[in-house]
């Protein structure tokens, strides 16, 4: 775990008692703070309480008055689309308001690295897709190398359960636009921007209010290097106001499906090969076809952004294509699940949205699509120019009907996964892909992405035996 620095003998609120509010609850007491918590939730307080840590209604007037800061989970609102009401009575009190990953950055570095022959380093990766994969292809790509390496934030551990850091360690963070807006120290060694799509409307009053979040990891601290994809508007105003000029190679840009020229760093693939540009030559390539952990071009941009970050640590082309070949994908992210009778199936349930949907019904062919959930603000009009390869939709969720009628290709309403899991099973032919790409959130009828693309999973299992 680490120890929170600069709270020794003060105390500090805590509220949400999730993963990451529970890690920074006993990372403050750690550092020898005194931590007092709270959570909505009876069943996370009394868990918090389990592990010994106190437990104070925040809600009470006179709660923050001997409170040097609050600490909040990154779920909780503390602006948009209304601030919970214990965020309002700390900012009232003129409390600091900030998140585990300000006092992760407040935290990481020691003392004991004047002993290090090599300082870690901390990788942060951001955007509206792909940060999981891009995070753990980093990763995988470390460990591959035998580089010490820890992988935590949106994706596995919380930022402060990880171990402090040794000799020459790379820590490697996903991080959420909920998670950056608030932090008050964002100081990575690399910063990661793959993308961006309309996401999180309501928790940030809009596309531009999301865009700060994001944006947020570049500017309050400033990283040596900056990986930026420019295939939207907001990742080239973002190389821009980073660079100091055409040649800065402190930004790379990346991109994936058109050619980056000119004579900064330059990585970007397409038809399936990428190419890494330095002052207009080419230095690396890759041929990204045969990987079978990074289907499609929006892995491809994924594999670009990887790339690119491990290349500022002085990794070889070879030695970076290498690890490529090992990686085996994430769970829920264009997960090949099973293959029976010509028919492949394909779990990407972490597909909530209508731009990250559009991406995988991209990557394969002759495809039976499971989709359907609660639908995000801006509608499905996105998909309209993404389905040429849909043979037919199954849609799942409460409101199956009214999502299907947006749809502009044959679509059979099944509300349920069972059904839609038999429908698509019964109709596919040889060649076929049944993937399950839901364009929307899980929250009408499974409590996280995940349950859906498990309940998926169970059911493909079930109908093939």
């Amino acid at each position: 775990m680490i120890a929170t620095q600069g709270f020794a003998g003060k105390t500090v609120a805590v509220l949400g008692l999730g993963r990451s509010g529970l890690s920074a609850a006993l990372s403050l007491r750690a550092g020898r703070a005194h931590a007092i918590c709270w959570d909505d939730n009876a069943d996370a307080r009394a868990k918090a309480q389990a592990e010994g840590l106190d437990i104070v209604d925040l809600r009470k007037q006179g709660a923050f008055d001997d409170a040097a800061a609050l600490i909040v989970s990154p779920g909780i609102a503390h602006l948009y689309p209304a601030p919970h009401p214990v965020v309002a009575l700390a900012q009232a009190a003129g409390v600091p308001v900030d998140n585990d990953i300000g006092l992760f950055f407040r935290s990481f570095a020691t003392s004991d690295w004047d002993s290090f022959d090599t300082a870690p380093r901390v990788i942060a990766v951001t955007g509206s897709n792909g940060k999981s994969t891009t995070s753990a292809l980093i990763h995988h790509i470390l460990t591959h190398v035998g580089r010490p390496a820890q992988l935590a934030g949106n994706i596995g551990r919380g930022v402060l359960d990880i171990d402090p850091a040794i000799d020459g360690e790379v820590v490697v963070l996903e991080l959420s636009s909920y998670q950056t807006e608030l932090a008050r120290a964002l100081t990575p060694d690399i910063a990661v921007f793959t993308n961006l799509s309309p996401d999180h409307l309501d928790r940030h009053a809009g596309l531009g209010g999301y865009f700060a979040a994001k944006r947020r990891l570049f500017a309050e601290g400033g990283p040596d290097r900056a990986v930026i994809g420019v295939d939207e508007p907001e990742g080239q105003y973002l190389a821009g106001q980073l660079s100091e000029g055409p040649g800065d190679d402190r930004v790379i840009r990346i991109s994936s499906g058109q050619k980056l020229s000119g004579p900064g760093w330059h990585v970007f693939a397409r038809k399936g090969f990428l190419s890494e540009h330095r002052n207009g030559r080419q230095v690396g390539s890759v041929d990204l076809r045969g990987i079978a952990g990074l289907p499609g071009a929006h892995n491809h941009q994924n594999a670009c952004a990887a790339y690119a970050a491990c290349r500022t640590l002085g990794f070889a082309p070879k030695v970076i294509e290498a690890a490529f070949h090992s990686f085996a994908g994430l769970p829920h992210r264009s997960q090949i699940i099973a293959q029976a009778d010509g028919v492949t199936f394909v779990n990407d349930s972490k597909a909530t949205n209508v731009d990250s949907a559009a991406k995988a019904l991209s990557a394969f062919q002759n495809i039976r699509w499971i989709c359907g959930g609660l639908e995000k603000e801006g509608g499905l009009d996105g998909l309209k120019n993404a389905t040429s390869q849909v043979v037919k939709a199954y849609v799942i969720g409460r409101e199956a009907a009214a999502f299907a009628m947006q749809l502009n290709v044959e679509a059979e309403v099944c509300n349920t996964m069972d059904i839609a899991v038999a429908r698509a099973i019964d109709d596919a032919q040889e060649g076929d892909t049944v993937l399950l790409a839901p364009a929307a959130a899980s929250f009408d009828q499974y409590d996280s992405f995940e349950r859906r693309g498990e309940d998926f999973i169970a059911q493909v299992k079930a109908r093939l035996g």
